[in-house]
Protein backbone atom coordinates (compact mmCIF):
# COMPACT_ATOMS: atom_id res chain seq x y z
CA UNK A 1 0.00 0.00 0.00
CA UNK A 2 3.09 2.38 1.00
CA UNK A 3 4.03 1.76 -2.72
CA UNK A 4 1.24 2.91 -3.98
CA UNK A 5 0.79 6.16 -2.23
CA UNK A 6 4.28 6.83 -3.15
CA UNK A 7 3.94 6.26 -6.59
CA UNK A 8 0.51 8.32 -6.72
CA UNK A 9 2.21 11.08 -5.42
CA UNK A 10 5.17 11.00 -7.83
CA UNK A 11 2.81 10.49 -10.61
CA UNK A 12 1.06 14.27 -8.72
CA UNK A 13 5.18 15.29 -8.83
CA UNK A 14 5.36 14.65 -12.05
CA UNK A 15 1.98 16.17 -13.41
CA UNK A 16 3.12 19.00 -11.74
CA UNK A 17 6.71 19.56 -13.49
CA UNK A 18 5.46 18.95 -16.87
CA UNK A 19 2.74 21.36 -16.90
CA UNK A 20 2.97 25.29 -16.53
CA UNK A 21 1.49 26.71 -13.74
CA UNK A 22 -0.10 30.58 -13.33
CA UNK A 23 2.40 32.77 -11.92
CA UNK A 24 1.90 32.87 -8.15
CA UNK A 25 1.86 36.58 -6.33
CA UNK A 26 -0.39 39.36 -5.85
CA UNK A 27 -1.54 40.05 -8.92
CA UNK A 28 -4.11 42.52 -9.85
CA UNK A 29 -7.16 41.22 -11.91
CA UNK A 30 -8.73 44.53 -14.41
CA UNK A 31 -11.20 43.91 -16.97
CA UNK A 32 -10.87 46.18 -20.64
CA UNK A 33 -14.08 47.41 -22.38
CA UNK A 34 -12.82 44.85 -24.88
CA UNK A 35 -13.38 41.93 -22.51
CA UNK A 36 -10.20 41.39 -22.24
CA UNK A 37 -8.30 40.85 -18.81
CA UNK A 38 -4.65 42.49 -17.41
CA UNK A 39 -3.16 41.25 -14.62
CA UNK A 40 -0.40 43.10 -12.96
CA UNK A 41 1.71 44.05 -10.89
CA UNK A 42 4.20 46.08 -9.48
CA UNK A 43 7.74 44.02 -9.95
CA UNK A 44 9.97 46.06 -6.73
CA UNK A 45 8.57 48.02 -4.27
CA UNK A 46 10.01 51.30 -5.85
CA UNK A 47 7.47 50.84 -8.60
CA UNK A 48 10.53 51.24 -11.29
CA UNK A 49 9.28 47.85 -13.20
CA UNK A 50 6.13 46.57 -13.77
CA UNK A 51 4.58 42.64 -14.74
CA UNK A 52 1.97 42.54 -16.72
CA UNK A 53 -0.03 39.04 -18.14
CA UNK A 54 -3.00 39.20 -20.52
CA UNK A 55 -6.02 36.80 -19.95
CA UNK A 56 -4.96 33.61 -18.86
CA UNK A 57 -1.63 33.48 -20.42
CA UNK A 58 1.31 32.44 -18.67
CA UNK A 59 3.65 34.73 -20.30
CA UNK A 60 4.94 37.76 -18.34
CA UNK A 61 5.99 41.07 -19.82
CA UNK A 62 8.20 42.94 -17.71
CA UNK A 63 7.13 46.74 -18.30
CA UNK A 64 9.67 49.85 -17.17
CA UNK A 65 8.31 53.48 -17.01
CA UNK A 66 8.27 55.76 -19.74
CA UNK A 67 7.46 59.55 -20.09
CA UNK A 68 4.16 60.03 -20.44
CA UNK A 69 1.58 62.94 -20.38
CA UNK A 70 -0.41 62.22 -17.45
CA UNK A 71 -1.00 58.66 -15.17
CA UNK A 72 1.73 56.59 -15.81
CA UNK A 73 2.82 54.65 -18.76
CA UNK A 74 4.81 51.09 -18.65
CA UNK A 75 6.31 49.57 -21.68
CA UNK A 76 8.75 47.01 -22.98
CA UNK A 77 8.80 48.13 -26.30
CA UNK A 78 6.10 45.56 -27.49
CA UNK A 79 3.73 45.85 -25.12
CA UNK A 80 2.42 49.48 -23.28
CA UNK A 81 0.19 49.85 -20.04
CA UNK A 82 -0.97 53.34 -19.30
CA UNK A 83 -2.86 54.06 -16.07
CA UNK A 84 -4.35 57.13 -15.01
CA UNK A 85 -6.23 56.64 -11.19
CA UNK A 86 -7.96 53.52 -11.06
CA UNK A 87 -8.46 52.72 -15.11
CA UNK A 88 -5.72 51.99 -17.63
CA UNK A 89 -5.40 51.09 -21.30
CA UNK A 90 -2.73 48.07 -23.12
CA UNK A 91 -1.86 48.41 -26.97
CA UNK A 92 0.65 46.59 -28.84
CA UNK A 93 3.52 49.19 -29.38
CA UNK A 94 4.72 48.08 -32.84
CA UNK A 95 1.45 48.44 -34.47
CA UNK A 96 -0.07 51.01 -31.68
CA UNK A 97 -2.97 48.13 -31.97
CA UNK A 98 -5.12 48.47 -28.31
CA UNK A 99 -5.88 45.63 -26.47
CA UNK A 100 -8.41 46.95 -24.00
CA UNK A 101 -9.19 50.40 -23.10
CA UNK A 102 -11.26 51.90 -19.80
CA UNK A 103 -9.45 48.93 -17.75
CA UNK A 104 -10.16 48.44 -14.48
CA UNK A 105 -11.06 46.41 -11.39
CA UNK A 106 -14.09 44.45 -11.73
Amino acid sequence: MKGVLALMGLATLAGCVSHPQPVAGNWTRWVCDSQAEVFWRFADSHQQSMDVRLGGGDRVYRLKPEPGASGALYSDGVLAFHTQGNEGLVYWVATNDLIGRGCKAP
